[in-house]
């Protein structure tokens, strides 16, 4: 009995220990821990639904394939997962020049007045774009969002309207945004199939992965902690972003992504009831994913020079670049490779003009195919060139 009470005294010292532990960070860093079941139940190679959301879509990020999808298409309220739209904008803006992480950003009072999820910026205060940056990411700060619109647009307004322009570009048909940053607004709306195609937009950013992943991090010297509302970036291998957002019209959404054995996937959960069970939804998905797919990279066959006809080369090389191929696991069979490619060209023939394809198969089924260009420029016979290469000849040798 006497053990018992000492073993009793000593679990409570080492919970008592841990509790002090977490209240003293989440003073810096508000957040609880997740110790959700669904985290560590095994998933099946089948995913089932059970109507845990609105809208869900699995889609695999190189090809830009489907793999599981229901209700994709319906409009419905996104909250924060607007924000893939609004950081893909600020990515571009950054990744061409137009304003540079360093930038000094001095927030309006409009982006100071911003509810919902936020930084508590203020009228006046200086930020540096990476600051504002990691704010939208890892908390989703609805003020940062709208100070970083009006610094590259010059207004909400504006960039609201690049926003739509830009995701029309990428042929979302049933998404209109009236504000940055998804609190509720009428006529706002998104579709789980959209949201995947910006996302693997966004994705082929490089710089968003330096804040995606990030769990806990601070701002104003350290004065100010982030911690990341995407529990899978601490609980699911592989994990690398993407999005949460709620309110209480839209519930519980999520654009998350993973990348396991170089397939990198996109799961997108819109309108859960709860957090656990969004969160829930995307494990299901991307565990389903993993299951049953892989990518597969096949070797690019020998091209052999075409001849050009009128040419001052009489041959031009080519080449291909490699593709990602997604098979369904448990396959057998080899992968075989066949050249589709012009006969011949006329000068003048522009470099990386497409002239063919690669075409790959498995078990006889065309499985993928990979563009093949031109290597280099080749000019049409001239006068002028004709006596350029009789002057090499007589007066070079």
């Amino acid at each position: 009995m006497k053990k018992l009470f000492l073993a009793i005294i000593v679990v409570l010292l080492i919970l008592s220990s841990q509790n002090a532990s977490a209240t003293e960070t989440a003073s810096v860093y508000p957040y609880d821990v997740d110790f959700g079941e669904y985290w560590f139940e095994p998933t099946g190679a089948e995913y089932i639904s059970n109507g845990d959301a609105r809208a869900l879509l699995l889609m695999e990020y190189s090809t830009g394939r489907v793999l599981f999808a229901e209700n994709e298409y319906e409009h419905l309220p996104i909250a924060s997962v607007t924000k893939v739209i609004s950081t893909l904008l600020v990515a571009e803006a950054i990744d061409d020049g137009k304003i540079g992480l360093s930038d000094s950003v001095t927030v309006s009072e409009y982006a100071a007045s911003m509810g919902g999820s936020q930084v508590f910026l203020e009228a006046g205060e200086s930020m540096s774009v990476e600051d504002l940056l990691k704010s939208v990411i890892v908390v989703s700060a609805n003020d940062a969002t709208v100070a970083l619109g009006e610094y590259i647009c010059g207004s909400e307004a504006a960039f609201i309207a690049a926003m739509n322009e830009r995701a029309r570009e990428l042929g979302c048909e049933n998404s209109n945004f009236v504000n940055t940053n998804g609190l509720p607004a009428e006529n706002h709306y998104s579709c789980a199939y959209d949201i995947a195609l910006i996302t693997r937009e966004l994705m082929k950013h490089e710089l968003v992965f330096n804040y995606t992943g990030i769990w806990m991090d601070t701002i104003r010297d350290g004065k100010f902690g982030l911690a990341n509302t995407n529990k899978l970036i601490r609980f699911y291998k592989g994990a690398t972003g993407m999005k949460t957002g709620f309110t209480g019209e839209a519930k519980y959404c999520l654009s998350g992504t993973a990348k396991r054995d170089g397939m990198h996937l996109i799961a997108v959960v819109l309108g859960a009831e709860t957090s656990d069970k969004r969160f829930a939804a995307a494990k299901g998905l991307l565990d389903y994913g993993f299951a049953n797919y892989s990518i597969l990279t096949p070797e690019t066959p020998n091209l052999e020079p075409i001849p050009v006809t009128r040419g001052v080369e009489k041959n031009v090389g080519l080449r291909s670049e490699p593709i990602n191929i997604l098979i369904e696991k448990g396959g057998s069979g080899s992968t075989e490779s066949k050249v589709f490619v012009s006969e011949s060209l006329t000068a003048p023939v522009a470099e990386n003009t497409e002239v063919g394809y690669i075409a790959y198969y498995r078990n006889g089924q065309e499985i993928g195919r990979a563009p093949i260009y031109t290597e280099s420029e080749i000019d049409e016979v001239s006068y002028s060139s004709v006596l350029k290469e009789l002057f090499k000849c007589f007066f070079l040798k």
